[in-house]
């Protein structure tokens, strides 16, 4: 059977492309939907079908600029209430794609319409199955995403949907189909998702905490709800966009690949509410960037850090790209539905200091002269997830996870300086600008972060296993 995996690393995203005599089907579109209409073309082939498993809280699908250029029908799965043309299916509804069989089976669960696909070979075979995030590998869908869109919803009640679906839909299927699931590590619509992006159904059942043999209904809510923290703000918003339609992505592009000299960049910061959000790599906002701009750098994971931390999708952004990356990173920020991108700074921080601006700098210092500054009246503040602060910090440090930072701000030091770090030296630079935006110029950010500072005589606490204690 012919499907292709499309994944996105910087949105843990899959989309899939399925492709039979002439006929194409593609599934959970990204919202730059020419490389799917590319695909095609060079197939010879025609869009028939856009699938949906579910209306995405982390990124905006292109199913409908997809629809609009290749004429091909969006499908739902049942209970959907799409606010523009599509075919809401019907449980076990079948789809032909050429010779290839396309099955609508409904698991409720992730979300109430969340919906798989049964791919079924020319020859009749079940080859595969598209999850959605009903399922994922080593994980299942969060089940405390939708319940604000249902009256008297919750998410106990939606775990137990969840644990039906896979129990009667999904797991009762042959042992050897593949599964493809929308996301992979590092999505936040999960918690504990492989690095693995296919896998099959019966290696799953083996290793799949959730499909664990004899699981009672208590048992599985317990365990998928536990360790859940806040879904990020900015994915009740790509819902809704989902659900009602958005502008199309040539149209974002084309309003908002404007090029500002750095006098015209200066008034817009001043006269309207717009974040300046810089991309740039870290090292190079830590030595110089503009007063109050935000670091985001397009090399991590980009989009789901800036719907985290700016949150709200409708915010006037100002750019400062790496000369060359304006649109590419306009597209990504489309991706998670901040289209409100007012231009970027032609020439970049060069042309702002050029033209007699000030800029910023952050005080960083080695893992190495951490080491040797280091003492037991210093205060550090660990930017990491809980998970990774639990496994292994320095001794008496704080952990405030970014992605919690806007709402902590009364946790952060504020009259002594401090240490701040993450793994690697992305995350903790981000916290750094925010909170210079907000104020706070009492921070020393450590370089290369926890993998840096491992390497020297800093005392870590590791976590040891309880099974290992004597």
């Amino acid at each position: 059977m012919k499907i292709q995996q499309i994944y996105t690393g910087c949105i843990a995203q899959a989309a899939y492309y399925i492709e039979n005599n002439g006929e194409v089907a593609i599934f959970d579109p990204l919202r730059e939907v020419q490389p799917y209409i590319d695909k095609a073309l060079a197939d010879h082939a025609n869009i028939k079908y856009i699938f949906e498993t579910h209306f995405h809280a982390d990124f905006v699908s292109g199913h409908l600029d997809l629809a609009k250029k290749t004429g091909g029908q969006i499908v739902f799965g049942p209970t959907a209430k799409p606010e523009f043309d599509a075919i809401v299916a019907t449980d076990n509804q079948e789809f032909k794609v050429g010779d290839y069989t396309i099955k609508t089976i409904h698991t409720p669960g992730h979300t109430m319409e969340s919906t798989c696909y049964l791919l079924i070979d020319e020859n009749g075979k079940e080859h595969g199955i598209i999850t959605g995030d009903t399922l994922f590998i080593g994980d299942v869908g969060r089940p405390d995403l939708a319940q604000s869109l249902v009256k008297d919803l919750t998410q106990e009640k939606l775990a137990s949907y969840l644990y039906d679906s896979l129990r009667n839909k999904i797991m009762p299927l042959s042992d050897d189909l593949i599964v493809y699931p929308s996301h992979g590590a590092g999505s936040a619509c999960g918690k504990n998702m492989s690095k693995e992006t296919t896998d099959t159904l019966g290696n799953q059942k083996k290793t799949n905490y959730a499909l664990r043999a004899n699981m009672t209904r208590e048992e599985f809510t317990a365990e998928v709800l536990d360790g859940l923290g806040l879904p990020p703000a900015y994915f009740p918003q790509n819902v809704m966009m989902n659900i009602q339609g958005y502008e199309s992505l040539d149209s974002v592009i084309e309003k908002s690949k404007k090029p500002l000299k750095a006098s015209e960049f200066n008034a817009l910061a001043n006269e309207t509410d717009a974040v300046i959000l810089d991309v740039r790599h870290e090292n190079d906002f830590v030595k110089s960037h503009i007063p109050r701009s935000i670091f985001i750098g397009i090399q991590g994971n980009f989009a789901p850090w800036v719907g985290s931390l700016i949150m709200n999708t409708k915010q006037p952004l100002l750019l400062i790209t790496p000369e060359g990356m304006e649109q590419e990173t306009i597209t990504r920020l489309s991706r998670v539905g901040f289209d409100n991108v007012l231009g970027y700074l032609d020439g970049g921080i060069s042309a702002w200091k050029n033209s007699g601006f000030e800029t910023d700098s952050i005080n960083s210092i080695t893992p190495e002269q951490f080491a040797a500054e280091l003492s037991a009246q210093n205060i550090v503040v660990d930017a990491r997830k809980p998970s990774e602060f639990e496994a292994e910090h320095i001794e008496n440090a704080i952990n405030l996870p970014l992605d919690t930072i806007n709402s902590h701000l009364d946790l952060v030091p504020k009259n002594e300086d401090f240490y701040l770090h993450c793994a690697g030296g992305y995350r903790s630079v981000i916290m750094a600008s925010i909170l210079k935006s907000r104020g706070f110029h009492n921070l020393i950010n450590v370089e290369k972060g926890i993998s840096g500072i491992r390497t020297t005589s800093v005392p870590m606490t590791h976590f040891v296993c309880p099974s290992t204690l004597k």
